[in-house]
């Protein structure tokens, strides 16, 4: 069974509905003997009046009381940063202050501002949005060290009013290039997020499988590790749309994806 390397939970993630036992029960339900939790954590955050930080040291000590009860389950102990390009310096050294399986870095503000909730940005042409969008994550790699994984690079396109938008390589090559280098060159790993193929789904949008030329692009640069995450936050969300993934990477040609152990990838085959 592939590992799902990206979930939340209510416990510490401000946006999530779920608890441990419900994810962990689905998790089980679903044949999975190993999941990672990846709770948010937000540096400076835009104000929206929820704190999108918590307290570390209460984290690791909840999480051991969750392995404890896991038994023969597997948890991978996470954290999902939000990249600001002030915020760089201090997440390498939260990422260093607790021990943790792996760190996801993700970008959820386009121009400082949550674009879930402020859809000005919506109003550029696409290209232009998903250039300086892929742009900003690619600054992430390069300023950025302790983590594992890039998250959803197509973030931005998720919530997309126009339906035959879509984050390609076609559009956006250099700025592709410039975070394949900096993740390359660091041995980072490209999540492949299912919960964005299914949000696509359900919103009516012409596709929703990633951009096989932006896949077989980081493979044909050097990019040696890829993961899977379905992002669940909720009840029924867990693995969503993983099965398609799959077979969708095998298509590709792709013969196995990886999880992270104390920030050791290890490979699974598909």
């Amino acid at each position: 069974m592939i590992t799902d390397g990206h979930n939340h939970t209510k416990h510490f993630s401000v946006d999530a509905g779920q608890t441990i036992d419900e994810l962990i029960n689905e998790a089980k339900s679903k044949g999975f003997n190993r999941i990672g939790i990846t709770e948010h954590y937000e540096i400076d955050y835009v104000d929206d009046g929820l704190n999108w930080m918590f307290e570390l040291e209460e984290y690791n000590r909840t999480f051991e009381e969750w392995r404890k009860k896991s038994d023969d389950f597997e948890l991978l102990k996470g954290i999902e940063f939000g990249y600001q390009t002030h915020v760089a310096e201090e997440i390498d050294k939260v990422a260093a202050s607790i021990p943790l399986d792996v760190v996801l870095m993700s970008v959820h503000l386009f121009r400082g501002k949550d674009f879930y909730v402020d859809r000005e940005c919506y109003q550029m042409p696409a290209k232009e949005l998903h250039s300086e969008y892929i742009n900003i994550m690619a600054e992430m790699c390069e300023k950025c060290n302790n983590f594992d994984v890039v998250a959803h690079y197509d973030y931005i396109n998720r919530y997309a009013d126009n339906k035959n938008d879509f984050v390609t390589y076609e559009e956006c090559p250099k700025e592709f290039d410039r975070l394949f280098e900096a993740m390359i060159s660091k041995d980072k790993a490209l999540e492949i997020n299912t919960k964005s193929i299914q949000k696509h789904k359900d919103g009516g949008f012409t596709r929703f499988l990633p951009d096989a030329a932006i896949i077989n692009r980081f493979i044909e640069m050097g990019g040696k590790y890829i993961t899977l995450g379905s992002d669940s936050h909720f009840p029924g969300t867990f693995a969503v749309s993983f099965n398609e993934a799959v077979e969708y990477l095998k298509s590709l040609g792709i013969k196995e994806t990886v999880y992270f152990k104390e920030h050791k990838p290890y490979f699974e085959a598909l």
